[in-house]
């Protein structure tokens, strides 16, 4: 038996089970995922674009375009980046480029593909349909597809830079919070849980992170291609992930459920965040010598914390969900 599956002798998993198991409305729709299962060889980037990524010629390069938009460092206006040689600002933004693929990279290989593992292997019940194992299979592979093209992409900026040594750099914002939230639970299937409302934020959010570049044209085409073909598969994979989200739910008794609810905006906060740990590191690197002053002055000026603003699949996944009331987190105005 799994460490999620409820205590069928307990009134919490009987009344969770009986009042929502056979609930259409509520449980996983098998349509829609044979849909996106039986769509996936036309349209996964796997399929169609694995020649465009692996090609070592793919994209124009143009030395003069940075690899990174300035628009997004959050010490973009302070008057010490400002004033910094064009040289340090290129090393940064380059750096900037390779630290916001290993953010991607590590939302897939931490938090994404175990998570699939577990759904796959029954960790969490109410997943066993045929069409839902084929689409949750079909997303596992994606990801791993996804690694490999970022990856690919981060090599060939080191070769056409000449990076030659980098920084060391912390683990990403979202799964330094993800290790946090663990520490504090000492249930097996309390971290499950967890990691399961990390993936269901990330696959249903990570377009908003994507699209942060994926239309760019102020960067190398390649940076903004690879974020493009990923969000595309990605437009699946948010369907996906909100019909086995709201489906695995169904199927908590009111102990995991609470703890579903309270997670939810803990993992969507660790998404959204502006990483300020990453950048004195690369500051530092690039020559500032003042580099903890202009993170610290940014990360007390209002409007920095976040990186990305856009939380509207998770604000339709919550509202699906009929969790409007018990979720605490600002969505703002629609």
């Amino acid at each position: 038996m799994t460490d999620l599956l409820p205590d069928t002798e307990t009134p919490d998993a009987l009344e969770t089970v009986g009042a929502h198991g056979d609930d259409h409305a509520h449980g996983i729709d098998e349509s829609v995922l044979r849909r996106l299962a039986a769509s996936w060889p036309r349209r996964a980037t796997v399929r169609t674009d694995l020649t465009e990524i692996t090609d070592p010629d793919t994209g124009d390069y143009d030395a003069a375009l940075p690899d990174y938009p300035e628009r997004l460092l959050p010490f973009a206006e302070h008057p010490l980046w400002l004033a910094a040689t064009p040289e340090q600002r290129r090393t940064v933004q380059t750096l900037a480029w390779l630290v916001y693929n290993e953010r991607v990279i590590a939302a897939e290989e931490y938090v994404a593909n175990p998570t699939f593992a577990m759904i796959m292997h029954g960790v969490f019940p109410g997943a066993d349909g045929v069409h839902t194992k084929r689409a949750v299979q079909q997303t596992h592979v994606d990801e791993v597809w996804h690694t490999y093209m970022h990856m690919v992409a981060m090599q060939r900026t080191r070769e056409l830079r000449e990076v030659t040594a980098e920084p060391a750099y912390p683990h990403t914002v979202t799964y330094r919070r993800l290790l946090e939230a663990e520490a504090k639970v000492s249930e097996k299937w309390e971290r499950d849980l967890l990691k399961l409302v990390w993936t269901t934020v990330s696959e249903i959010s990570v377009n908003a992170y994507l699209e942060l570049l994926s239309r760019d044209e102020t960067v190398q085409p390649l940076h903004a291609l690879v974020p493009r073909l990923h969000a595309r598969d990605e437009s699946a994979h948010s369907s996906v992930m909100v019909e086995v989200a709201k489906g695995l739910y169904t199927h908590l008794n009111k102990e995991q459920q609470r703890a579903f609810v309270t997670a939810l905006p803990e993992a969507l906060n660790a998404f959204v965040a502006q990483d300020f740990a990453v950048w004195p590191g690369i500051l530092k690197h690039a020559g500032f010598e003042r580099a903890d002053e202009i993170v610290e002055d940014c990360r007390r000026a209002a409007g920095h914390n976040l990186l990305v603003r856009d939380f509207s699949g998770i604000r339709r996944i919550v509202r699906e969900m009929e969790l409007t009331e018990l979720v605490d987190f600002d969505f703002g105005a629609e």
